[in-house]
C-alpha cells in the first residue's frame, strides 16, 4: 500500500508520515528533505539559488545518503528548498527517485506537496493535511525555538504565507489536494488526535468504506 500525505508547510504532514509508517511497518520518505538536500548542496558549493540550470544539475546528481543531515531541518534550508522546488527541471530530476521509493514492499508513506497529484496519483490512500497559517506559524516557531535558534513568530508567519503563495501558484506541480484525497484539518488537533484521525482514514479506505 502507498499512503500519500500532502499539505502546506508546518501542517503536520511530516509527523503524520512518520507515525503512520511506524504504525503500519511501512517505509517513510519526507520528500521535502530531497529538495532541502539539493538546496544545501547548491549553497555549500557557493551557487546562487536563482541559478536554475545549476539547481537541475545538482538535483540530477543528488546523493540520497545525505538526507539524514540535521542541517536540512533548519528553517533557512526550508526557505531555500521552497525556491529551488519551483523549478520544473528540479522536480523532474527527482521524480524517479520518489516513485522508486514508493514501489518497494511492504508499503510506503510519502509526504510532500505533490505526492497524491503527481508522484503517486495511484496511491491507495491520499490525505491532504491543512491548518490555519497562524497555527502553522506557531508550531514552526516552537520547533525552531526547541532547536535553540532565535525565532520571530511574526516573521515565521510571513514566511509561511509567502511559501504558500509560491507553492500554490508555481507552474510545476502546484500545491493542491487530489480529487480523491481525504481532507484532514489539524488546526485544533494535538499530535495524538491527528494521528488517530489519519489512521481512521487509512482503515476506512482499507475496509472499503
Amino acid at each position: 500500500m502507498i499512503i500519500a500525505i500532502d499539505g502546506p508547510a508546518a501542517s503536520g504532514k511530516g509527523t503524520l508520515g512518520k507515525r503512520l509508517a511506524a504504525h503500519y511497518g511501512y517505509r517513510h520518505l519526507d520528500t521535502g528533505l530531497i529538495y532541502r538536500a539539493v538546496a544545501k548542496a547548491m549553497l555549500d558549493a557557493g551557487h546562487a539559488l536563482t541559478d536554475e540550470a545549476r539547481a537541475i544539475a545538482t538535483a540530477t546528481a543528488l546523493d540520497a545518503g545525505h538526507l539524514g543531515d540535521p542541517a536540512l531541518k533548519t528553517d533557512a534550508m526550508g526557505q531555500a528548498a521552497s525556491v529551488i522546488s519551483a523549478y520544473p527541471g528540479v522536480r523532474a530530476a527527482l521524480f524517479d527517485f520518489q516513485r522508486d521509493f514508493a514501489s518497494h514492499p511492504p508499503g510506503a508513506v510519502l509526504d510532500g506537496r505533490d505526492i497524491g497529484t503527481v508522484i503517486c496519483p495511484y496511491a491507495e490512500v491520499k490525505i491532504f493535511v491543512v491548518a490555519s497559517a497562524e497555527v502553522r506559524a506557531r508550531r514552526r516557531a516552537l520547533e525552531i525555538a526547541g532547536r535553540g535558534e532565535p525565532v520571530d513568530e511574526a516573521a515565521v508567519l510571513d514566511d509561511i504565507k509567502k511559501r504558500d503563495e509560491r507553492d500554490r501558484n508555481r507552474s510545476a506541480a502546484p500545491l493542491k489536494a487530489a480529487d480523491d484525497a481525504h481532507l484532514l484539518d489539524t488546526s485544533a488537533l494535538d499530535i495524538e488526535s491527528a494521528v488517530r484521525a489519519a489512521i481512521d482514514i487509512v482503515e476506512a479506505v482499507r475496509a472499503g468504506r
